[in-house]
């Protein structure tokens, strides 16, 4: 039975889900790969065993002490459509926890998009709006920013941002400016809100497409930002969302206003086993993903949760 975590006790979680396509052309779009004639054959049996897959995980994400709980916000990576949000939402296996979102309607030529899941019983939408990153030199349309913000049970207001920074191709540091122009304008979008409202709770996650120590994550720390998911862990070895050539690394991220850290409880990775496969060329475990390059392996994503447990 899922039930809900209570007692002042709030949970974030944020997950690339790994290309979380429909299986319904978008002419506008290249998202031509993703279909069931695409060469990576996108058949719906696939699609609807990801989508459970993503809720398994969801529901997974209460925390390992937590059994039977669910998270009260999700920010989501890597989402093409509101036909996959619905799916997820209203007819996946996560149908009866009744959430709710909202999701961005971004200029990227795959389609890709961000989203927030809220749990209606413990959070109050009040607003949402997103804003659109200018391209970069040469570089293709990034996705768009969402902002979110709304009340916490006990009437906190809560403001949050779901970004996926631009990806690292054409070379780290040439997409390096587009990565720090996006954090550029988060900064700007913070600052706003601390000016009218210096206590407020602020919220910034997702895929950044960079390590702690890269000057777009530098640079939201000088906005008054602290990483809260800087130092966090799984606890079945994994020491970062991400594996890249046998090393654990994290381009998820989690950060905070000191106001909202104040609160902070823990904040971990979920690495439990069902999210895991065995690491064949560089030994240890690393994430049980959907696809290696065009090829079908079964799994959840290729990157794990970062979950964020706040005491309200």
């Amino acid at each position: 039975m899922i039930t809900w975590l209570l007692a002042g006790l709030f949970t974030f979680v944020e997950l690339n889900c790994e290309n979380l396509f429909d299986c319904i052309n978008d002419s506008l779009k290249h998202d031509e790969e993703f279909l069931p004639e695409g060469s990576y054959a996108w058949t719906r049996t696939r699609y609807w065993q990801k989508l459970n897959g993503v809720g398994q995980t969801i529901a997974a994400c209460g925390g390992e002490d937590a059994s039977g709980t669910l998270p009260d916000l999700i920010a989501l990576c890597e989402v093409e459509s509101d036909t996959c949000l619905f799916d997820l939402t209203r007819r996946s296996l996560l149908r009866s926890a009744r959430y709710e979102y909202v999701m961005t309607h971004s200029p990227d030529r795959r389609g890709i998009n961000v989203a927030l899941l809220w749990s209606p019983f413990t959070f109050r939408l009040l607003g949402s709006s997103s804003f659109r990153i200018q391209p970069w030199g040469k570089l293709p349309p990034t996705r768009d920013v969402l902002y979110a913000y709304g009340q916490t049970q006990g009437g906190d207001t809560l403001h949050v941002f779901v970004v996926h920074a631009p990806s690292r191709l054409g070379g780290r540091r040439e997409s390096e400016k587009y990565r720090l122009r996006v954090s550029q304008c988060i900064c700007a979008a913070v600052d706003s809100i601390q000016q009218l409202h210096p206590s407020a709770r602020i919220l910034v996650a997702g895929d950044f497409n960079a390590y702690t120590k890269e000057k777009s994550i530098r640079s939201l720390q000088k906005c008054a930002l602290s990483d809260i998911s800087e130092h966090a862990r799984g606890l079945h070895g994994a020491k970062g969302t991400y594996r890249y050539r046998g090393e654990w690394r994290s381009l998820d991220h989690v950060l905070t206003s000191p106001p909202l850290q104040q609160l902070l409880r823990r904040c971990f990775i979920l690495d439990v086993p069902f999210l895991l496969e065995n690491d064949e060329q560089y030994g240890g475990k690393k994430p049980f993903r959907t696809y290696l390059g065009p090829r079908y392996i079964g799994g959840f994503s290729d990157h794990l949760p970062l979950v964020a447990q706040f005491e309200f």
